[in-house]
């Protein structure tokens, strides 16, 4: 589990008495530490050993130098909102990895929040780096001509193989819970909130009656950073004192009561019940006979589905996208079939394309049963890469394509008005050519 790690730890310059100086660009400089920290951790991701990968690793960290002294020329800005972001990411990810903070502080030697700070000026170079290539880039576009020369330029052989890929849309509606069934939670979980007001243990109260998974471990959810909880749980959790109890919050999963058992900087351990109010029959039900108008509505022409799913869908991921599913990974409407809901997909398979579905009975995110039209746009069977059917798959490679050609120029043009020198010991590496010919009469750095 350590070994995870080394992308959280390598961030940090490991400076010692036998670190060095081993590049030097402009006002910036690059430490033996730090290309010997990512090598250890591209060896933790499993990679074989290889003497060459540091030569791509100084390449890379020369790279974001560059970016970095032209983005503090340009006066590119990087908030505080965006590195503390990104520091609460990686550090509520290797917390969940390792098993919790403690483990975390016992593996570092220091605080979450010491290494925090740590890890700041790092995690704003690169974000300033990546901010500066966005600027260069950010008026770069691709013509209908240029997409189509791109896709001839690439040889047959080399077109890539595109799997079945479906465009699905959905109109979800939950069942609507009664104000009785709200009610009678509600009063379940206030009663139980005044026993522990009296003295009894959370704990023991949270294995007994919550119906969330965390009631075997009595409703402990571990440490947690802003922006993992739902909001209104979130609102509530980050305001308790250690040991407070909170008043009933409401959620999308239900009826909570809080306790906050520690606070860490910009992490927090609570636990907490829940009780989720009743859904019966009759509430799934209205949801299916609800769908069944819409589904006349868009039936006979009196309203698209685009329009439905904009009105009545419970979805707010696809209500505002026509109703769209998307894929994650690229985002757009095109998903591989490998990547759907096993349910789903079995549903489509007896769909045909251009149909929309009956309401379907399903269960959501939160594992609660809902109703849901189904609309089968399109499938797409496999096949090589080609304009009519992956156009904006290849209208994005190709604008990747001349982004990468635009900053290889920037790059060029920078390199020969930038001071760089750079140890002799990266001499053999073949990527390294153009960044000691832009050394000019400075000798490289010696061992």
């Amino acid at each position: 589990m350590l070994v995870a790690f080394m992308l959280l730890v390598h961030t940090v310059r490991a400076q010692g008495p036998a670190d060095k100086i081993v590049a030097v660009l402009g006002d910036n400089i690059i430490l033996y530490s730090d290309v010997e920290g990512q090598y250890a951790q591209y060896l933790s991701q499993g990679g074989a050993a290889d003497p060459m990968m540091r030569c791509h690793i100084i390449e890379s960290l020369l790279t974001q130098k560059m970016l970095q002294n032209q983005a503090a020329v340009d006066s590119i800005e990087v908030s505080d909102g965006q590195v503390d972001d990104e520091l609460n990411r990686r550090l509520s990810y290797f917390i969940g990895q390792i098993g919790g903070q403690d483990k975390l502080e016992q593996f570092l030697g220091k605080s979450v929040l010491e290494f925090k700070e740590e890890l700041r000026v790092d995690i704003k170079s690169m974000i300033m780096a990546q901010n500066m290539q966005a600027e260069i880039t950010k008026n770069v576009t691709v013509t209908p001509a240029e997409v189509r020369k791109f896709y001839e330029n690439i040889p047959v052989d080399s077109l890539p193989y595109f799997n079945t890929e479906v465009e699905v849309g959905q109109i979800v509606k939950k069942p609507e819970i009664s104000r009785a069934a709200k009610q009678d939670a509600k009063d379940k979980l206030e009663a139980l909130r005044e026993r522990v007001r009296k003295g009894e243990d959370f704990a023991t109260l949270a294995i007994l009656y919550s119906q969330d998974g965390s009631a075997r471990s009595g409703g402990e959810l571990g440490f947690v950073g802003r922006g993992e909880f739902v909001k209104a749980f979130e609102a509530v959790a980050f305001k308790l004192k250690p040991g407070e109890l909170s008043p009933i919050v409401e959620t999308e999963f239900g009826f909570h009561i809080v306790q906050l058992i520690e606070r860490r900087g910009e992490q927090v351990n609570v636990r907490h019940i829940l009780i989720k109010p009743q859904i019966t029959n009759g509430d799934v039900l209205k949801a299916k006979q609800f769908l069944d108008s819409v589904y006349v509505l868009i039936q006979t022409q009196k309203m698209t589905f685009a329009e439905a799913a904009a009105k009545f869908s419970d979805d707010e991921q696809t209500k505002n996208n026509n109703g769209m599913m998307q894929n994650q990974q690229e985002g757009s409407s095109r998903i591989p079939t490998d990547q759907l809901d096993p349910a789903l997909y079995f549903i489509l398979d007896t769909m045909k394309v251009g149909t929309i579905s009956q309401p379907m009975l399903f269960r959501n995110a939160a594992n609660e049963p809902a109703y849901r039209l189904i609309n089968y746009v399109s499938k797409t069977e496999p096949h090589r890469a080609n304009l009519k059917e992956d156009y904006q798959k290849i209208q994005q490679a190709a604008l990747t394509d001349k982004q990468n050609k635009v900053m290889e120029d920037w790059f060029t043009k920078k390199r020969e008005t930038t001071y760089i020198k750079i140890s002799e010991e990266y001499r053999e590496c073949e990527n390294m050519e153009v960044w000691y010919s832009s050394m000019k009469s400075e000798k490289a750095l010696k061992k």
